[in-house]
């Protein structure tokens, strides 16, 4: 197994943690000198935040943990493609690199709607690494959407007006209508 299959694991761990809440299975870790230094995974509905992603909650506490908002020498691993918002905490966090799971030609910034991360207009541009355990990461997600769209429907049959209050965790299924994230 490569030290990137390894940190990606980590990342999965994670994201099965936002699984246990429910919420969209999205995790990440950060490394610095080998170490990870920074977990995180996906609590928004939990959080009732906006700004609960994965991706941002770890960069807070590699923050903290760096003692400086910038993570220069850092690596990031998530298991999905970052969007618009964590893209561009990436690039404001001097982050090195981001090494992704899967992709989100749904919502990901980093090479799949837009690429956030290789502007050169900006004064940083993040190194991307794109498809490690791709398939383990997909897999997750989709199996995640599917089981929310089954949930929906019953809920549907059972009280069409319940269906309508249902949690907003499946407004966008970030693996596209095809089942998968890649």
């Amino acid at each position: 197994m490569t030290d990137q299959e390894r940190f990606m694991k980590e990342a999965i761990r994670q994201a099965k943690k936002a699984l246990k809440l429910a919420e969209v299975p999205i995790g990440c870790v950060i490394v610095c000198d080998g170490k990870i230094i920074a977990r995180g995974y996906n609590r928004r509905n939990t959080d009732k935040n906006t700004l609960s992603h994965a991706e941002l909650n770890a960069i807070r506490k590699a923050s903290r943990v760096m003692g400086d908002w910038r993570l220069e020498g850092c690596t990031m691993y998530v298991t999905l493609e970052p969007c618009q918002m964590c893209a561009g905490a990436l690039v404001q966090s001097r982050i090195d690199e981001v090494v992704i799971g899967c992709m989100n030609p749904k919502a990901g910034c980093a090479g799949s709607v837009l690429n956030l991360l290789d502007m050169p207009g900006f004064n940083h541009q993040v190194k991307i690494t794109k498809g490690v355990l791709e398939e383990e990461c997909s897999s997750m997600l989709s199996a995640f959407f599917k089981e929310l769209r089954v949930r929906k429907n019953l809920q549907k049959k059972i009280s069409p007006s319940a269906a309508s209050q249902s949690d907003e965790t499946a407004s966008g299924d970030p693996s596209g209508s095809s089942g998968t994230a890649s």
